[in-house]
């Protein structure tokens, strides 16, 4: 296992969906046995794995502002400004030097959700009991990940709310336009419900592996355990 180490740059560019998980290229159905549960392995946590806890910065972004003003014979001082400003996390002014309208400046203003590190460093609550990892809690999960079960040999993740799901291959992601260059992973979506013991769950693990033997674990779920609703979500890095 390689040393830990500081996992990702300061600020990692990441898509991230509305709902919180990591966006990727796509998923394809569960491989064939034999063919994916070494590599499973590889990817997961050990136990006392150190990991560091990352969380979602929004980051302004700006879509094609800089090719519109050069066509537009817009002022470069102008437009050196609004870049200086977004590259320093600020909001850019509207400078009519820019050549263009106010409510079309506007409409190259967008906000993007990267992945930052806290700077946070961890040793994962993970113990292995037989051929499964049973996840427990520490200061910074706040609670997602207590109780949850994977079963090395056939996938399964089991939630503390009583339901299971098998997993889903990750695909690469080619997109020459792509911020992060996934290789792989698996990813778990589990839903259910139960009136008569009051549990349900909405919740979606992702496991991705990036270059470099870097990986990323995200856990995100809408939770009711005996009738008390919590939700909340944890992602983190570390290096297998």
């Amino acid at each position: 296992m390689v040393a830990p180490r500081l996992l990702l740059q300061p600020l990692l560019a990441l898509a991230v969906t509305v709902t919180g998980t990591l966006a990727l290229a796509g998923t394809a159905s569960l491989p064939a046995p034999g063919t994916w549960a070494a590599k499973l392995g590889a990817l997961l946590p050990q136990p006392g794995q150190a990991v560091q806890l990352m969380e979602q910065r929004p980051r302004l972004t700006l879509v094609e502002l800089q090719q519109r003003v050069t066509r537009v014979g817009g002022s470069p001082d102008a437009l050196r400004a609004v870049m200086m400003s977004a590259a320093k996390g600020q909001k850019p002014t509207y400078d009519e030097r820019l050549g263009l309208t106010r409510e079309e400046f506007e409409r190259y203003l967008v906000f993007q959700p990267v992945l930052a590190t806290t700077g946070k460093v961890l040793k994962l609550p993970l113990t292995r009991e037989g051929n499964r990892l049973r996840f427990g809690d520490a200061p910074g999960l706040g609670g997602v990940l207590r109780g949850l079960v994977l079963d090395l040999t056939t996938g399964e993740l089991r939630t503390p709310e009583g339901f299971a799901t098998k997993p889903r291959a990750i695909l690469a992601n080619t997109a020459p336009d792509r911020i992060l260059d996934i290789r792989g992973g698996y990813e778990w979506v589990v839903k259910g419900n139960s009136p008569v013991t009051q549990n349900g769950v909405n919740g979606q693990l992702q496991l991705l592996q990036l270059t470099g033997g870097q990986v990323i674990f995200s856990y995100y779920r809408l939770s009711m355990l005996h009738g008390t609703i919590q939700e909340g979500g944890v992602v983190f890095g570390y290096t297998r």
